[in-house]
Formats: structure tokens, sequence, C-alpha cells
């Protein structure tokens, strides 16, 4: 096998993406926002990396992920951790299948397991005990749990850092995952909290948050209610992801408060 290619991106947070389950442009949509060409109003699916102290760690497998990681020159994940089952969330998995020959054996999937069974449904391919199979025809998968999840929240290990898992709520049917890395927190598809959720969130050098779009939504947080969140708790930089076209960069920055901004796909983040 030819020399793995991959940036170092050690001690740093990748946002891969910052864009609704659409994306933006959004197809058909000939609005500003979409015929822009600010680079920053162009949002994959959302989606980020890490650079730990044992390797790369991929929060979700968004639809656009093979094209983040080659943009952004990653071509090393040495582990996956899920912030819920959505299908924006998670159906590039099948990209991966590379990652079984670069790291000699199965990619760990670090999930809750609503994400494991939605998982086995949606690529059973890859489960399925079928003879003469060459190498590389499925992604090679080990699942590890996430939890438990007791108060709101829950610590583990993974690739030489501790995450605390924190528990949101996203709308009347689902609850996420947001994730604590240090003085980082990456906190998407969330429209409520609880105290005890919020509680592990203070005290933050960076908070990235849901941010839909200007109205209401039933499973995100509108803009007001992300800033509102984020002046509750006070971390020193707040980025939004998760946004549709409703928000342009430029004009949406220029009103919001201070340490809060727009985030956009590339957005490095140092880890603290």
């Amino acid at each position: 096998m030819n020399e793995i290619v991959s940036a170092d991106i050690t001690g740093q947070m990748v946002l891969l993406g910052t864009g609704t389950s659409v994306g933006v442009p959004m197809l058909g949509c000939g609005c500003g926002v979409c015929r822009s060409a600010d680079s920053k109003n162009r949002r994959t699916r959302c989606s980020a990396i890490l650079g730990l102290p044992e390797g790369n760690l991929l929060i979700d497998t968004s639809p656009d992920m093979r094209q983040q990681l080659l943009r952004e020159g990653v071509g090393l994940v040495h582990a996956v951790l899920y912030t819920h089952e959505h299908a924006d969330h998670l159906f590039g998995l099948d990209d991966l299948r590379l990652m079984q020959f670069y790291l000699d054996g199965p990619l760990p999937l670090l999930c809750e397991e609503i994400v494991e069974r939605r998982i086995r449904r949606s690529f059973d391919y890859a489960f399925a005990s079928l003879p003469n199979l060459h190498a590389g025809a499925t992604p090679k998968v080990e699942f590890r749990r996430i939890g438990p999840i007791n108060d709101g929240h829950g610590a583990f290990q993974v690739l030489g850092a501790e995450v605390t898992a924190v528990r949101q709520n996203h709308g009347p049917n689902f609850e996420t995952l947001g994730f604590r890395f240090g003085g980082v927190a990456y906190c998407t598809d969330v429209c409520a909290m609880a105290d005890e959720s919020k509680a592990v969130l203070r005290g933050l050098d960076v908070l990235i948050l849901d941010a839909l779009r200007r109205k209401p939504h039933p499973t995100h947080f509108s803009l007001d209610q992300a800033v509102a969140l984020a002046e509750e708790l006070g971390a020193r930089q707040t980025y939004f992801t998760h946004m549709s076209h409703d928000l342009e960069h430029e004009a949406t920055n220029a009103s919001l408060p201070e340490g809060m901004q727009l985030a956009y796909d590339g957005l490095r983040i140092p880890l603290t």
C-alpha cells in the first residue's frame, strides 16, 4: 500500500460542515445566499473532526464526508463519535471503507444503542455473512457504547482524551448528544437542554452551537434562542452551526453580540 497522506490536525477541531440537512446552496433555490459567491455561505452537512493525542476523531459521517475530508487533506480517521442517528449525520459511513486497511483492523464507532441499530439496518450488507466477498467490499467497524449517561452527562476516554457527553433534546421524538472536549464543546441538533446538561457546558473557551434559522423550528434552536443560551452559558467564544440558507454569513455576523459568530466550513478551533 502507498504511504498514507493525512494533514496533521493535532490539537485542533476542524468544522468539516456547518449546514443543515439539505445543505447550502439548497437544491432548486435561487435566493441570495444560495447564489452567493462568498465561500462562507457554502455549507455542507454538519460534521467535525478533532486531532486528539492518539489520532483523529470524526464526529458524525455526513453524506458530504468524503469531499469534506479531501478538502481538508485529512486522509486518516481513527474513530467516529456519533451525535445521533439521522441521515444527514450518518449516511457517509460507507466512504470510510478504506480505514480498515489503514488501521489494520475495524474502525471504532462510538455511539448509543439507537444509533447502532440504525447503522445495522441502513448498512445491513456490512454485517451480512456473505461468501467470497473481496477485501474492502464493506466497511469493517467495531461498535463501542457511549454511556451510561446519568443526570444529563457521562464521561469516557477516546484516543487519549477525556470526552463528556451531554444529553440534548431534539424535538418531541428525538434526543441527541453534545460533546465537551476540555474547554471546547460541540452541540448540534438541539432545541432544548435541561439544567443538568447546561451545567456541564459552563466555563468553556469555545462553544459550537446549533442555530438553524431566524424563525422558530420544532427540532433546532433558532438564532435568537441560540444567542440566549450562549449568553446564559457564557463561553468566551461561540460559533453557530447547522445553519440554513436563512442566515447570510457577513450580514448575520454584523448583528450578533460580541463573542458570537457564524461558523463556516473549514473553520479550525484550537483545543484547550
